[in-house]
């Protein structure tokens, strides 16, 4: 039952993200120049609606998979390892024209061309997990 949900929350954030076009390469690229406020406006929402959520998580004392009770323990600010992330993730995004939540929504919306992208994260993300230990934190 839990995975049905599962699949129908993703199927409706797949519809979100393609009717308010967050998928759309030339909303990106509008963004990334400062020529209209789209992307922007969608993405303060988010932010709004996951603190409010993380909120009302706490609030209500919900629980997690493990057991635990949902809590957010924020790292302290380093502004050069955020510098230097923000920009290696911005410039994929850029030159992708895609985050990771809109990469699994193009698939699904039959863009497989995204699927060589999708395998470029993972491939990102496995050697960042060999590497990390040598990595200054």
């Amino acid at each position: 039952m839990k995975g049905i949900i599962f699949f129908l929350i993703g199927i409706f954030f797949g519809i979100t993200m393609t009717k308010s076009e967050a998928i759309s390469w030339f909303r990106i690229y509008e963004m990334f120049r400062f020529e209209s406020f789209h992307m922007y406006g969608i993405i303060g929402t988010a932010v709004v609606i996951g603190a409010i959520s993380m909120t009302l998580l706490k609030i209500f004392k919900v629980k997690v998979a493990g057991g635990g009770l949902v809590t957010y323990s924020p790292l302290p600010l380093n502004i050069k390892r955020h510098l230097i992330s923000g920009t290696i993730f911005g410039l994929g995004w850029a030159l992708v024209g895609a985050c990771p939540g809109p990469m699994f929504v193009l698939a699904g919306n039959g863009y497989f061309f995204i699927i060589v992208v999708i395998a470029g994260a993972v491939f990102g993300t496995y050697t960042y997990g060999m590497v990390r230990d040598k990595l200054p934190h």
